[in-house]
């Protein structure tokens, strides 16, 4: 994902032939505005109120954003409804999690896969939620009427919040309605997101991992990509059709638009369109921000996450049931540390910092010709340096305090869960209650009650935090992240407790974890539930996990506050750098970061060429699942099954003009963290894949777009069916959709 040296300041258009590769999210509201003409001479055949339209169904209606609880800010993939009967497709990966908490050893619907055979085999997901955009509005005038140049960052932040506040409550519907307000271009803008939130989401389908992971960390990030990434899920309501918590009685949702589902596929050049919820890019950071990511921040969270995957792997080969327990936490922590690492090496290997340096000496110029524009912006790029100066200083210690310490070991944070039973559990003094001795006992009785409420509550924990959980792996967490901390972590900034049972331990960090757990009641469900059964405060005080955790804690927030300091710092800044670079290039079209809000994304099917002398097509076919085949290696192992119908070359009617397989393609379409699971769609409104990831070769996308390497992968829709129908015996599910095949064309034949 992406770009070049004006990458930061406004949308570019690359024509080479057909090829449509535009840069951007951009959001629905604004298509008709922005997009539209362009979108028509690229092959789309929808009218703008078929894309967008509060008063009639869209395409809008049918992009769902996956969360967790009822009133989410933010979503962690997207989903697309595909059926009257509110089915919805996303990607293995995004419903993983719900996968792995369905699984056990006896049933591992990881390794086999799972297909609800009717509705009352379909399995609740209680923590997951599904979004619907029911309208977006712009409502900067009103936010920033509220503030001005006078204020400062905390003050402004103060009203802005209180404003926003507001607008969320009038607009709410008494509480019907999940409103969010997001700041846009670094706080020069404002839109307010009105959502309808159903949380009786039902797991339907899923194929083995053999399929939806296949090529697993080894093919993450990509290309050739030859995985059948999807899962499926369907949305329940009351009978009203209103949202509602889980509940036998409650029936399919019948949407307001679902996405027909094409059989046509898709050659080089077509039309795409990807919809959904991008989480974050940061596509204006200036180059003192690549350099505190490159320098300062990344190499930390690299180390860090190496090691505690390094760890949980030598226990996950060694045991069927250590590997279900942590497969989902594994799988999303490699994603993260393969992203971070592929984001280096494109920053440098594209010269992201020197390509921002342009622009920032094109800034000063435009600045420094005008005086009213030099008194508003002059000191801007000097204000960025040094607020990112200030978070060099503190990063470190605030990482290495977080990954190694609190957030290291599972042990350490479930420990500082106790923290306020050990409050309740100390005395209170005669001083601290009311002289009326009726007051006082009552106060003393909502204690009791009080104390009596949160040991029912951690003992409700216990089964939770155990279900996924080992300890041997977490002790050898522990000791792998103690080591890091205390080699990499400045000795008078280690925490005190940590510095104190070290010490006791000769340095030896594997004799710290095994004395840890070997005295903790942390350490496993029966000790823990003993410990409840008879709590006492001594009990707490003297365990060296929770003693760990609280001068952790204490650590962390002393880090915490001089970050913060210097990212209040910088906040101005941004806004100013961002104001001036729009006014800076007036006639060029901007679109704001992603941050979680719904977007839309156009490009086209097309290959791309990574390196010199190296071509990669846009497609790839089942026939390459059996050339990576490994009977020896867990992502490569491909079910019988599978291997039989690819053999027989059994496709149905999900084969190609040539009769192949296509598995995966690739677009254009600009996306990051957060479209995981989203509909590609071709300029009819049909479903043509399913978006799933981006390639190696643009891991910088999320900084700086690159027209030339940029792609999206998207795995073909007709190989989603193709396993659903032939592999799997799904057929109701086929049944549910809405399938478009065109018919095919004659041949004309002349003569000679």
């Amino acid at each position: 994902m992406r770009k070049s040296i004006l990458l930061l300041s406004f949308l570019l258009v690359i024509s080479l032939g057909k090829v449509v590769a535009d840069e951007g999210m951009w959001l629905p509201i604004l298509v008709q505005r922005l997009n539209y003409t362009d979108m028509q001479k690229a092959g789309l055949q929808l009218t703008a109120e078929e894309i967008y339209s509060v008063n009639h169904s869209s395409l809008k209606d049918a992009i769902v954003g996956l969360s967790n609880g009822p009133t989410p800010s933010g979503y962690f993939c997207t989903g697309e409804i595909v059926s009257d009967q509110g089915l919805i497709f996303t990607n293995h990966h995004c419903g993983y999690d719900a996968i792995q908490k369905h699984s056990t050893v006896e049933h591992d619907y990881l390794t086999d896969g799972f297909w609800a055979a009717n509705l009352s085999e379909e399995l609740p997901n209680p923590e997951l939620s599904v979004s619907f955009l029911v309208r977006m509005e712009d409502v900067t005038d009103s936010v920033l009427a509220v503030v001005n140049d006078t204020m400062d960052v905390q003050e402004r932040a103060a009203a802005i919040r209180k404003k926003t506040a507001e607008l969320r409550k009038n607009n709410s519907d008494n509480g019907r309605y999940n409103v969010v307000v997001k700041s846009f271009f670094e706080g020069n803008e404002y839109y307010l997101f009105i959502y309808e939130v159903f949380t009786d989401v039902r797991l339907v389908g899923a194929p083995p991992s053999s399929v939806g992971k296949f090529g697993g960390d080894t093919d993450n990030w990509m290309w050739p990509r030859h995985t059948g990434d999807f899962s499926i899920f369907r949305v329940y309501c009351a009978p009203d059709g209103k949202p509602a918590d889980y509940s036998p009685d409650n029936v399919p949702l019948q949407p307001k638009h679902h996405l027909p589902v094409s059989l046509d596929g898709v050659k080089k050049d077509d039309f795409t369109m990807i919809w959904g919820f991008p989480g974050n890019t940061d596509r204006y950071l200036t180059s003192f921000g690549v350099d505190f990511n490159l320098n300062n921040q990344y190499p930390a969270i690299i180390e860090l996450l190496g090691r505690k995957l390094d760890a949980w792997k030598s226990f996950m080969e060694a045991d069927t049931k250590v590997k279900i327990q942590y497969a989902s936490k594994h799988a999303s922590m490699a994603n993260t540390w393969k992203y971070l690492i592929g984001q280096t090496r494109g920053l440098k290997r594209l010269n992201v910092k020197e390509k921002k340096e342009f622009l920032e000496n094109d800034f000063t110029q435009w600045a420094a010709g005008d005086e009213q524009r030099s008194q508003r912006y002059g000191t801007v790029l000097a204000d960025l340096q040094n607020g990112y100066s200030q978070m060099a200083a503190t990063i470190r210690p605030m990482l290495y305090t977080n990954l190694a310490g609190l957030g290291g070991a599972e042990i350490i944070g479930y420990a500082l869960e106790f923290a306020s039973l050990r409050e309740l559990l100390n005395p209170i003094s005669k001083k601290d209650l009311p002289k009326d001795k009726e007051m006082a006992a009552k106060a003393l009785q909502e204690r009791q009650e009080k104390l009596a409420a949160t040991i029912k509550n951690l003992r409700e924990g216990v089964q939770e935090q155990f279900k996924d959980y080992y300890a041997p792996a977490d002790q050898k967490v522990m000791a792998v992240l103690f080591d890091a901390y205390a080699h990499e972590m400045p000795f008078e900034l280690q925490a005190e407790a940590f510095v104190a049972m070290l010490a006791k331990k000769g340095g030896n960090t594997e004799a710290l974890a095994a004395e840890v757990f070997n005295n903790s009641i942390f350490a496993s469900p029966e000790k823990v539930n003993a410990f409840l059964d008879k709590p006492n405060l001594k009990a707490l005080e003297k365990d060296p996990a929770l003693r760990l955790a609280d001068s952790f804690m204490g650590k962390a927030m002393e880090a915490a506050g001089g970050f913060r300091t210097a990212q209040a710092s910088l906040a101005t800044a941004k806004r100013l750098f961002l104001e001036g670079l729009r006014k800076m290039q007036a006639n060029k079209v901007f679109y704001p970061d992603a941050n979680s809000t719904m977007r839309m994304t156009y490009g086209s099917v097309q290959d791309y060429y990574p390196a010199d002398a190296i071509h990669y097509d846009y497609i790839s076919t089942a026939k390459g699942i059996l050339e990576k085949e490994d009977p020896t290696n867990d992502e490569f192992i491909v079910p019988p099954y599978l291997k039989e119908l690819i053999e027989k070359q059994d496709f149905g009617p999900y084969a190609d003009d040539n009769g192949k397989l296509i598995v995966c393609f690739l677009s254009t379409n600009d996306i990051t963290g957060g479209n995981s699971g989203s509909p590609i769609i071709n300029g009819k409104g049909e479903l043509i894949g399913l978006a799933f990831d981006g390639n190696w070769e643009a891991m910088s996308g999320d900084i700086a777009f690159e027209p030339a390497l940029q792609r999206t992968i998207n795995v073909d829709v007709r190989y989603v069916l193709f396993i659903i129908d032939k592999y799997a015996g799904a057929t109701r599910l086929i049944d549910e959709l809405t399938i478009h095949k065109s018919e095919p064309k004659p041949i004309r034949i002349e003569k000679i």
